[in-house]
């Protein structure tokens, strides 16, 4: 296989393998953002993608699919143990979450860590042609861009942190804080969700390596002199495109009536709608609703809250406990108000495809982002652009990457119960004149910086930093 002029890293390839109708296993392009961003581009300029295909002591060769080649990593068992579910979701994700878990610290899984970016950094290396391009993504992967750096010095190098980045003081609590820093500055940019995440992440590097930071640009050393790398918030955003085509289509629209049926024909139906993980604030909106329903101030006649809650890391005991704290509560509140004819809570433990989540959208009159801390939420972009009426009202965290753009959503506080009582009841009751008003400004923001925004963005300041 030819060498690549792009090449993007990222944890996982953007296939799924999945049986075809004929009982084949065949490469399915697997949902999301990144991949809609990415593909058309990388058809053009000679790409190739490396990542681990999603199984365990599998080795495969390269392979093309979709038309983009891919260059799959190996891991073991006892790889996808320590340094996925262990050091990447289990010391760094709750650490990056604002220890609302606290983060285990294990030898163990940080040597893994090393050796698997390193595999990762390797396979970069070798894909990518002379002066080439490598675009490296998310907390899986922060010790790469130095790797691929000391391997092929001639490339351009861009790192994408799509999850929050902590203060200083939660930071400095890793053991191997200065290692990752330096992975993260082998890149000549590294791109955060929030211009926040920026500042606590170069906070860091004068605090803990003592290099010049001047506004965004790191003076970072380098044989006898210095490199500059860059690092600013470039939010990332959705293929809006899908959206608008399923949500005009008659099926979708009906499909949506028939989901508004099925509940009752509530008066107001509040949809959540997360992967089942602690950081999304699940059980303070349930508590914020079944307080509403103990205190009369809604009915479950007029009101149903549906949360899909999609499986996550099964296999990590803070979300095994998270699953029962949660089902607890809905039982408990179901329990306490449902009619024969209306529940409360309908709870939905699993996915669905992109045309059932359109329909759900668009069945919803208020959707409810409560989460605790979040790199940026595409869910609230999702809702805004499926609204081509105008109508619904998003119920925001201040907490999320997003709340920084929506300004027209009704903000909260998800850690104040009161507060947010209050919201979700400004949501209830919301006018539709005011309604559209904030709807129309939400969709313009969301149509006007998709995730083609995004990713030129970033990859223009890849190409800036490449002209100096």
């Amino acid at each position: 296989m030819t060498a690549a002029d792009f090449v993007v890293v990222a944890n996982r390839l953007p296939v799924d393998r999945v049986e075809g109708p004929d009982g084949e296993e065949i490469w399915r392009t697997s949902p999301g953002g990144l991949v809609a961003a990415l593909e058309p581009m990388m058809r053009n300029v000679n790409g190739a993608w490396v990542g681990w295909a999603g199984q365990a002591d599998v080795e495969l060769a390269p392979f093309e699919a979709g038309g983009i080649r891919l260059i799959p990593v190996a891991l073991s068992a006892e790889e996808v143990a320590e340094y996925y579910e262990g050091f990447a979701n289990d010391t760094i994700w709750p650490l990056y979450h604002d220890v609302i878990a606290p983060p285990q610290y294990h030898r163990e899984w940080w040597d893994a860590y090393v050796t698997v970016n390193r595999r990762f950094a390797e396979a970069a290396a070798a894909a990518t042609a002379p002066d080439g391009t490598v675009w490296v993504h998310d907390y899986q992967l922060q010790l790469v861009p130095q790797m691929v750096r000391e391997l092929r010095p001639d490339v351009t190098i861009g790192y994408f942190h799509h999850i929050p980045f902590p203060a200083h003081g939660l930071y400095a609590q890793l053991p191997w804080r200065d290692q990752v820093l330096r992975g993260l500055l082998g890149a000549d940019v590294i791109g955060f969700q929030r211009a926040q995440d920026a500042t606590y992440f170069l906070t860091a590097v004068r605090r803990r390596l003592r290099y010049e930071v001047k506004g965004p640009n790191v003076a970072v050393p380098e044989g006898d002199g210095t490199r500059t790398a860059l690092a600013r918030a470039f939010p990332i955003s959705i293929d809006t495109a899908p959206y608008l085509e399923l949500a005009a289509r008659e099926d979708v629209r009906a499909r949506a009536a028939e989901i508004r049926a099925s509940l009752g024909n509530p008066k107001r139906i509040l949809l959540g709608v997360d992967r089942l993980d602690y950081t999304k604030g699940i059980r303070h909106r349930i508590k914020a609703y079944g307080e509403l329903l103990a205190e009369g101030r809604l009915k479950v006649e007029d009101v149903t809250l549906v949360q899909v809650a999609s499986p996550s890391r099964e296999r990590v005991d803070a979300y095994v406990h998270l699953r029962d704290e949660i089902e607890l509560a809905v039982s408990r509140i179901n329990g306490d108000t449902d009619t024969m004819g209306h529940t409360a809570i309908r709870y939905l433990h699993q996915g669905y495809p992109r045309e059932e989540m359109v329909a759900l959208y668009l069945a919803a009159d208020v959707m409810l982002v409560t989460a605790l801390r979040d790199g940026m939420n595409l869910v609230a972009k999702e809702y805004v652009a499926t609204r081509v009426d105008d109508r619904g009202v998003l119920v925001l965290s201040e907490f999320t990457g997003a709340a920084d753009e929506l300004r027209q959503a009704v903000r909260v506080n998800p850690h104040d119960i009161e507060g947010l009582k209050a919201a979700i009841m400004t949501a209830v009751e919301m006018p539709p004149a005011e309604q559209g008003r904030r709807m129309r400004s939400l969709r313009r923001r969301v149509l006007d910086n998709d995730v083609n925004a995004w990713s030129s963005s970033f990859l223009s300041a890849l190409a800036e930093v490449r002209g100096r």
